[in-house]
């Protein structure tokens, strides 16, 4: 059990990976490289529709357009994946600052090499080449950093605004979960300390035993919000809840566990699994005189992991709108968008005398 408390409390695997404390993206991530050219390709249009009329036909002017850019595009972000890790540890000013001038270099760098090379090839006389590079140096340098001074100040700022904006939410949900978590329902504690106290009498060794999963219980509610445990620890959570409830419901509540087929590695944000069971018991299984079966099943495939809770409720008694339901769904839905953007699903499906909240969220391990 000790074992179990320390592992349960103390590993917070991924917790250090998310490098979110600058607001430049990762440029190493293949949907940035994506990005990057997408902006660059919408900025060549942008850039060819504005010269129509000239002599180039407008797809030749568009390829011209689109490979300099590219050029730019991919050399900047190849730079910026480089020195990001350095940015980072500056202040966001100065970082910023740099990463403006770096975009402003390797543009002017980009200039100078078309030009001398449109030069070289209009030496060797090669043909059709004439058209294709610029003849005036200045004019060239100038137009292309004063466009790049623009975009880059741009998409800096939006980068910026965007990182703040998410970091707000961030806070808001954390703030929100940290209430979850603090908010224990009093008659939860008030019915396991009467539970252990009479214990004491009839069986101390069981006494004992719900003290410590009560203590590991309270720990596991009162670590960081934005830790991410492994699905093995989240469930043993939920097991101590069970075990502790299981005293004072006794043969009314039963639960049964078909989770053989999960990946336990995966990580998954904590307090996920345990506050649904909690809502089971507390709006299911309690006001029910006979009790009742919760039942956790869960599936892993094609990288996806699918989690439902399952549960009788009195008839008539419309779970959904019992407010501690809500709040925890709310949360769960919450902390799974930014652990999972676009990628995980909170699910409640309601029938007469029966209740299911389902999660599915990708299958995600710690790096080694």
């Amino acid at each position: 059990m000790v074992a179990t408390l320390k592992q349960v409390t103390s590993q917070q695997p991924g917790a250090e990976d998310k490098g979110e404390s600058f607001y430049l993206p990762d440029f190493c991530a293949p949907r940035m490289v994506f990005a990057v050219v997408l902006i660059v390709e919408l900025v060549a249009i942008m850039l060819t529709l504005g010269r129509q009329g000239l002599a180039e036909p407008f797809w030749t002017e568009l390829a011209r357009t689109s490979l300099f850019l590219l050029w730019i595009g991919l050399a900047s972000a190849g730079l910026m994946c480089y020195l990001r890790p350095s940015l980072a540890s500056l202040d966001k000013y100065l970082s910023s600052a740099i990463a403006f001038v770096v975009l402003l270099l390797i543009t002017a760098a980009v200039s100078e090499a078309t030009y001398w090379l449109g030069q070289y090839w209009s030496s060797k006389t090669v043909p059709g080449t004439s058209t294709l590079f610029p003849t005036e140096r200045g004019m060239f340098l100038f137009r292309n950093v004063g466009i790049c001074a623009i975009v880059s100040a741009l998409l800096l700022r939006y980068f910026y605004v965007s990182f703040e904006w998410k970091r707000n939410v961030e806070m808001e949900a954390r703030a929100r979960i940290n209430a979850l978590q603090a908010r224990i329902r009093p008659h939860f504690l008030f019915n396991s300390m009467n539970t252990i106290a009479s214990l004491t009498r009839s069986d101390p060794h069981l006494a004992e035993e719900a003290v410590e999963d009560l203590a590991d219980l309270f720990r596991a509610t009162l670590k960081d919000a934005g830790t991410h445990i492994r699905l093995k620890e989240e469930l043993e959570v939920a097991r101590m809840y069970q075990r502790i409830e299981q005293l004072r419901l006794g043969e009314r509540l039963q639960v049964d566990w078909h989770i053989n087929d999960l990946p336990m590695r995966a990580l998954v944000p904590g307090l996920t699994v345990q506050p649904l069971l909690e809502n089971a018991i507390y709006h299911g299984i309690e006001p029910l005189p006979e009790g009742g079966t919760v039942t956790i099943r869960g599936t892993e495939s094609a990288g996806q992991i699918t989690l439902s809770v399952h549960n009788p409720v009195p008839a008539g008694s419309g779970a959904r709108q019992h407010e501690g339901n809500r709040i925890a769904l709310a949360n769960i839905r919450q902390r799974f968008e930014l652990a999972y953007p676009g990628q995980a699903r909170v699910t409640v499906e309601e029938e007469p005398g029966e209740y299911r909240v389902t999660l599915e969220f990708p299958h995600q391990e710690a790096k080694p």
